[in-house]
């Protein structure tokens, strides 16, 4: 019911490098992105009602009714997508290739959508930079598959029909609302590669202002302690010799002022 949060199985799929297509080769992305995904779930036979679908520009949001078994959609779905992806790479020049977000929670259903932090953790495995990083890497692979620590403990780790939890790798991830922890596979091997998550350069603008900035704090001349006064006396009067500063709060020792002062009260 509206408004309701109700328990499901949550798939979110987007597109590597949607970013880069011309605005005359998105909707090609777009038809190829549903044909693979939607062949898969007919094959791993998920379909709606039990299914439900929400587009998302590059990616595809899909949340499972909760008697829908999460091991179909890890073994039977992911697989049959790893397949399709396959075929329907074969004679492109541009390949799609996917991440896939896999969590479970509540989601709530509004006239709009679904919404709930399940389906927000779900995403932001999907678009992850580890995600990025492991696919990037993978060269050749079409898939990647991003779990979260708890289908990970509930689900991946029993096993099942193409599931093997040895096929899987921990990483922790930084999200937008932290750190969690996540579990990544990419289909066809017996482990995802190591990703390099190493900080981009900075623009050339950011590294000219750091030289500037570097540059005038080397020139500038190092701040003098607080000067000292050092006083003697010498016969009946006292002779103070006050170390002044310079212009621009700088040391000047060559600015050296000596005051006598008399004790019977004598002036300067």
């Amino acid at each position: 019911m509206e408004g309701e949060a109700a328990y499901g199985f949550i798939v979110n799929v987007d597109a590597q490098g949607s970013g880069l297509l011309s605005d005359t080769e998105k909707p090609e992305m777009r038809r190829r992105l549903y044909e693979v995904t939607g062949t898969a779930f007919e094959q791993a036979g998920i379909r709606p009602p039990r299914l439900y679908q929400e587009d998302r520009g590059d990616g595809i949001l899909g949340v499972l009714a909760p008697d829908v078994p999460p091991v179909r959609v890890l073994g039977e779905w992911v697989e049959h997508l790893h397949q399709n992806l396959r075929e329907s790479n074969r004679h492109v020049r541009k390949p799609l290739r996917l991440r896939v977000g896999l969590h479970i929670g509540r989601v709530t259903a509004d006239a709009h959508g679904r919404s709930g932090r399940a389906v927000d953790l779900a995403c932001r495995l999907a678009d992850c930079g580890v995600a990025k990083a492991i696919l990037k890497a993978a060269d050749g692979a079409p898939l990647v598959v991003a779990a979260s620590d708890r289908v990970h403990e509930d689900f991946v780790l029993p096993g099942g029909r193409w599931v093997d939890p040895e096929h899987y790798r921990r990483h922790d991830v930084e999200l937008k609302e932290g750190r969690t922890t996540a579990w990544f596979m990419v289909p066809g091997r017996s482990r995802p590669p190591e990703p390099d998550t190493s900080r981009e350069p900075e623009p050339p603008a950011e590294q000219a202002r750091d030289r500037g900035r570097d540059t005038a704090d080397d020139a500038a001349p190092e701040r003098p302690s607080r000067p000292r006064t050092s006083a003697e006396t010498t016969g009946g009067g006292r002779h103070v010799q006050i170390h002044q500063h310079g212009d621009g709060d700088v040391y000047a020792p060559e600015r050296i002022e000596t005051i006598n002062i008399d004790r019977r009260g004598g002036g300067r």
